[in-house]
């Protein structure tokens, strides 16, 4: 960033990933670091301000705000803390030892906490912080926002003091700022380091085995409370962002060798996206991983959600999906779920997995069930875990014999695709229950039930041949699948091919995957192939699915497309996997996918190499 030709401003903004190292994954902090030069020659005096404002802490602008300023003390020797000494990272050669001075922080809340409650997909409850290295040269002020950043135009500082009157968000907004003097700058960097973030020491309600429980985020096993998780977090900076270069480094190789650099664009926005949209909790011995369904419906870890995304937790860390999976399983398997087949969703809306006793979930039975048993079989290949196969063997056949009731010929119902309406014979959607009921026969064979193996093996052969006979329009030209049986002039993405090529089933003739490789080009519009013949609406998560099962010219045009409408997109919010195949904008003023973890799905290429698959770990 230029400023006024005469500095310039670097700014970092950098939300960690580690996935093999959850303690440091559930620390819910990210860091900006602002690097400031001279960028014409001459040295210059400069002063540094920021400032977060209250509105951080609801969504509820009439809600009373509280804060409160405060310095975390630096340690009184190197023997009882790690920030006995520490590095000024303002100073030019970024290695000068001085004096420690601590964390200066702002903390701010919802004076009313409203446990595991959200407002317009903002939480209701936590602490927020704000914090930065206690310089010699740091001023700080709590106060309205015209006041705060009018001292600051003012004078290049700030008059350190509080304002105690805590006020509704939207009342004179209640601001918090630093400001920094960095003094004479000249070309070499002088960087300031800030770290922001939530604590919430409870991370849901949760309906398992011991029933409707308060389930605490995972740092808490790790660190005494907030400002313990604080300090670590800030003064780890240089180790965290190092280990962020190395997984950013592999992602990008990864991606370049399996789709060039238009995939690198693609999986190096979705990574941070993926992983945003989960939070760690459980203890170190029972860990969980709690999903959001962002912006949609809230709902905690949506099955066909979960779905889309898998493919980045399989390629960074197998345990990740299980973690995922886990909760699903406890509360069915502890009689919480009335129905015979999968459930939708573990809640209505996040941070509530308080389940469906009722079992009055969005029915998607054919979509979930195949899901489960394809993720389940896939984390058991990836880490090598058959005693996870075991362990759920008995709800996995339940849904098992829901599929071969009905998925071959699939009754009226939902997808996964919910807002293009429900649809009888679904092609794509019986394939998923087909591959399902063959994953099954797999988790058989590796869990010793060879009678079952047999049966279902069987079952899913002739299941598939006859899908062949009812799903493709081959009078067509060129043939290709259909939306729904005899629906020959219709088509629809056959995303969920990429089940058979994940579990490597060999279920599905090589011919139906060569056929839909050469069919996508021909319906391809500006910014990929739409879902199916009812709407221009696409999906960027599916369309990638789809592409790691197609020939590599047809992958690679899925890929460009994708590229493509990141660069171009009309979209003004964090990034969409639902917009207009022509136009790239959201379907409608009323749909308007934001920010969800389904982009995980851009890795499905890199989930299929198992080279490329992540270690397992668990801390």
């Amino acid at each position: 960033m230029d400023v006024a030709g005469a500095v310039t401003m670097n700014i970092t903004f950098l939300s960690p990933v580690f996935p093999t190292d959850l303690k440091r994954q559930s620390l819910p902090f990210s860091y900006v670091d602002v690097a400031v030069s001279s960028s014409d020659g001459a040295t210059h005096d400069v002063q540094l301000y920021t400032d977060i404002t209250a509105e951080w802490a609801s969504a509820d602008n009439n809600a009373i705000a509280q804060w409160q300023y405060g310095v975390i003390a630096p340690a009184a020797s190197t023997s009882s803390s790690r920030r006995s000494m520490r590095f000024d990272r303002r100073k030019n050669n970024g290695t000068k030892l001085t004096a420690p001075g601590g964390i200066a922080y702002h903390q701010f809340y919802r004076q009313t906490q409203l446990a595991f409650s959200e407002t317009i997909d903002q939480t209701d409850y936590g602490n927020w912080y704000y914090a930065t290295d206690n310089v010699a040269n740091l001023t700080h002020q709590s106060g309205s926002d015209v006041d705060v950043r009018g001292a600051f135009t003012k004078t290049g500082q700030l008059a350190n003091t509080n304002d105690t009157n805590f006020r509704a968000i939207s009342d004179a907004y209640p601001t918090f700022g630093f400001a920094v003097d960095l003094g004479s700058v000249g070309s070499s960097s002088t960087s300031t380091l800030f770290t922001v973030g939530l604590a919430q020491e409870q991370a849901v309600q949760f309906d398992g085995a011991k029933g409707n429980v308060s389930v605490p985020s995972l740092w808490t096993s790790y660190y005494s409370d907030d400002l313990d998780a604080l300090s670590f977090f800030h003064d780890d900076y240089s180790t965290a962002a190092g280990l962020a270069t190395t997984f950013d480094n592999r992602v990008s190789t990864d991606s370049a060798d399996a789709g060039g650099p238009n995939y690198v664009t693609m999986t190096s926005l979705a990574a941070r996206q993926a992983f945003g949209g989960t939070s760690l909790a459980g203890t170190p011995d029972t860990p969980y991983l709690f999903l959001k369904e962002i912006s949609s419906d809230g709902n905690v870890n949506t099955v066909d959600v979960i779905f889309p995304s898998h493919p980045i937790w399989l390629y960074t860390n197998p345990t990740l999906l299980k973690l995922l999976l886990d909760p699903l399983f406890q509360n069915q398997e502890s009689g919480q779920y009335p129905n015979m087949y999968s459930m939708h969703d573990l809640g209505t809306h996040y941070p509530n997995a308080t389940g469906h006793s009722d079992g009055l979930d969005e029915p998607q039975p054919l979509e979930e069930c195949g899901n489960m048993l394809i993720m389940t079989l896939a984390y058991a290949q990836r880490a090598k875990d058959t005693a996870y196969l075991k362990q759920h063997y008995t709800i996995l056949n339940q849904w098992t014999q829901y599929l071969i009731e009905e998925a071959l010929i699939p009754a009226n119902q939902i997808s996964t695709d919910d807002f293009a309406g429900a649809l009888a014979n679904q092609t794509n959607l019986a394939l998923k229950g087909i591959i399902g009921i063959g994953a099954m026969a797999q988790v058989a064979n590796l869990t010793g039930n060879t009678a079952d193996y047999n049966n279902y093996t069987d079952i899913a052969q002739r299941y598939i041949t006859e899908w062949q006979v009812l799903g493709i329009a081959r009078d067509a030209n060129p043939p290709h699948t259909t939306l729904a049986y005899g629906m020959n002039n219709t088509y629809s993405q056959l995303y969920n091919l990429y089940g058979d090529k994940e579990l490597n089933l060999g279920l599905v003739p090589q011919s139906v995957y060569d056929m839909e490789s050469a069919f996508y080009p021909t319906v391809n519009e500006q910014y990929g192939v739409p879902l199916d013949t009812r709407h221009d609406e696409t999906k960027n998560d599916e369309q990638m699915l789809a592409a790691a099962t197609c020939s590599a010219n047809t992958t690679a045009m899925f890929i460009k497309d994708i590229a493509t409408w990141i660069n171009e997109t009309p979209t003004n919010r964090a990034m969409s996997d639902l917009y207009n195949a022509t136009g790239g904008d959201y379907p409608t003023p009323d749909i308007r996918f934001t920010a969800r973890p389904t982009v995980g799905g851009f890795f499905s290429l890199l989930a299929l190499t198992p080279a490329n698959t992540g270690s397992t770990a668990t801390s």
